[in-house]
């Protein structure tokens, strides 16, 4: 029999979803989840099957897509799949394929949900997927937040898997009879994860047998500390931090008095973009360097004589800037832009500061201005196009700099540049280019 009333419990229980809430279950394919989806066939939810072929492994890909294709024909529920270049993403932004792949996934998951109506999407990780990425994260450094592991529930994603382990699962899928396809990559030790899963975790089992049972007990221990670091956190916030208008204080003495000083002042701080190192340099001056300035990516934090005082950076930068062709450089917020005009057809290599575009291409006035919702362009190096917001997610540009890239614009209204980022294919110097325009930005502070 297949664990279906422990399965709606412990959905239940954790408040992953109630009927008739409409589910997207992620299915690879393999026992993990073909397991949940019989289940939540069996427990009578509404849901459909999303599988990814990322095109990885070749015909062993083509034949996990065709079983997940089937499995959703016998069950009788919507299927929804896709193919994905994932190498090809990797390389285009510079990270590895397993980042490539989690991104692609989860981007479509979204766009599925969006399209479909789905509110939750159904992922089959299990015990033993927790304790792996307990120790992933230990051996990389993790702070509390590392040690609760996977949540069961995190946003729209929902894990109702979580309290078998992988021998259960093994176990209940053999018991009764049902088929799924295997992962030959899953038996790979050069993956960080698989190497956790082959290799260290059978060793401290020889240790303990009942390894699993002993991490979700710590489990509860680790979300009960982390949930009582929040409540002195929130205590602290009302108590400790003052906000006046966009600029937040926090009385030094105060300060002082934190215990245990750096992890709370950190976690304070932390929102704001503050490291672990500049709270220590920050702890390390109190009492002796009133003054001193620190800066993250979104703030700027002065330590005056009573305060710690905590602002935002502003930059005011023009909505647009029109260049004419006898303009040879603009102010556009904090960078300088210099246009230089070249006879020799130079191609500008490795500096995302600078780009060579074909003279002949451009059609005069220029503009320079942020971006737009909507807007695309046709990235170097690729046929298609682009959505600037998706381009920005991709390379992980915070949400306040967008605002203070310059955004060049053709005459025609064609993007020609994300100024320090990626030029379009349409301008790009060619075999037939007899003149370049090369525009260069510098940083003014």
């Amino acid at each position: 029999m297949l664990p279906v009333n422990q399965f709606v419990n412990f959905i239940e229980q954790n408040s992953l979803f109630k009927p008739p809430t409409p589910i997207l279950a992620a299915v690879s394919g393999g026992i993990d989840s073909v397991l949940m989806v019989h289940l939540l066939n069996a427990a009578g939810y509404d849901f459909g099957i999303a599988h990814c072929n990322f095109q990885l492994r070749g015909d062993e890909a083509l034949r996990d897509q065709a079983f997940c294709r089937n499995l959703a024909t016998i069950l009788g529920v919507p299927f929804h799949t896709v193919n994905f270049d994932t190498e090809q993403y990797a390389a285009e932004n510079k990270i590895s394929i397993q980042m490539a792949a989690r991104d692609l996934r989860y981007q479509w998951f979204d766009t599925i949900c969006q399209q479909s109506g789905y509110e939750v999407v159904a992922l089959a990780h299990h015990q033993n997927d927790t304790i792996e990425t307990i120790l992933l994260n230990l051996t990389r450094g993790t702070g509390i937040a590392g040690l609760h592991g996977i949540l069961p529930k995190n946003g729209k994603l929902v894990r109702p898997l979580l309290f078998l382990s992988r021998a259960e699962i093994q176990t209940h899928v053999t018991a009764k009879g049902l088929t799924f396809v295997e992962d030959s990559s899953n038996a790979s030790a050069k993956y960080a994860r698989n190497k956790i899963r082959l290799e260290v975790v059978p060793k401290l089992k020889e240790l303990n047998p009942s390894l699993e049972k002993t991490f979700e007990n710590n489990l509860l221990h680790f979300r009960d500390l982390e949930l009582l670091l929040e409540l002195k956190l929130d205590e602290l916030r009302h108590t400790l931090v003052q906000v006046r208008g966009d600029i937040i204080y926090l009385p030094i003495t105060g300060v002082k008095r934190l215990n245990p000083q750096r992890l709370l002042l950190f976690k304070l701080l932390n929102e704001y973009g503050f490291n672990e190192t500049i709270i220590d340099d920050l702890i390390a001056s109190l009492d002796k360097h009133s003054g001193r300035v620190f800066e993250s990516g979104t703030h700027t934090l002065l330590l005056d004589r009573d305060d710690i005082i905590i602002k935002p950076n502003t930059t005011i930068v023009p909505a647009e800037i029109i260049i004419n062709k006898t303009d040879h450089e603009t102010n556009f917020g904090v960078y300088r832009l210099n246009l230089l005009h070249d006879d020799s057809p130079l191609i500008i290599k490795d500096n995302p500061m600078a780009v060579s575009i074909d003279t002949d291409k451009l059609i005069y006035p220029l503009k320079v201005r942020t971006w737009h919702e909507g807007d695309h362009f046709f990235p170097l190096g690729m046929k298609g196009k682009k959505k600037l917001s998706d381009f920005f997610i991709n390379q992980k540009v915070p949400l306040h700099q967008k605002e203070e890239i310059p955004i060049v614009v053709n005459g025609n209204g064609e993007i020609m540049w994300i100024g320090g980022y990626r030029p379009d294919e349409r301008y790009k110097v060619s075999d037939n280019t007899k003149k370049v325009t090369i525009f260069e930005l510098f940083k003014l502070t």
